[in-house]
């Protein structure tokens, strides 16, 4: 009985194995990856766009960037220190849209190819004035190039033929 049962487990082992193997070499789990990573990139943006505006908590507030408005312009003025300072507001601005924008077409999918790669562009202009600003520490503790390299991989994988 018990020589029964162990052959009976190894073979639902086995099954359960190739269930598996067949799910991470299918499209559907490309599928879900691009999702997954759209999602992420856009929950980043818009949770950037949320502390510029105090939805995260005051100035000061543990875990909160910036918490309003001027706090967040400061921190562009920062960053791009090359810029006359009565840019700064404008830079801010478009700043804001663009993730906002980004942000809304990565979640519903929409020029998932042109999006993601303005996405990854967007990402990799913001980590390399935080380079060239704060050093590369920064970029890299926040993971910037690590996003903008993977919506560069989410604007290439984009193009490819869509597998059932």
């Amino acid at each position: 009985m018990g020589a029964l049962r162990h052959v009976a487990s190894r073979s639902v082992n086995r099954s359960v194995l190739l269930q598996v193997k067949r799910f991470l070499q299918s499209a559907r789990l490309t599928r879900f990856a691009a999702t997954a990573l759209r999602v992420a990139l856009a929950a980043g943006f818009l949770s950037a766009v949320a502390d510029r505006f105090g939805l995260w908590g005051m100035p000061g507030t543990p875990g909160v960037a910036w918490g309003d408005w001027s706090h967040f312009l400061t921190y562009t003025g920062r960053l791009n220190w090359f810029l006359p300072a009565s840019l700064i507001p404008i830079v801010g601005a478009i700043a804001t849209l663009a993730e906002t924008a980004l942000a809304l077409l990565l979640l519903l999918d929409a020029w998932p190819r042109c999006t993601a790669l303005l996405s990854g562009a967007l990402l990799l202009l913001f980590a390399l004035t935080m380079t060239f600003a704060l050093g590369i520490k920064a970029p890299l503790s926040y993971s910037v190039y690590v996003g903008a390299a993977a919506a560069f991989y989410l604007g290439a994988t984009a193009a490819l033929p869509k597998q059932t």
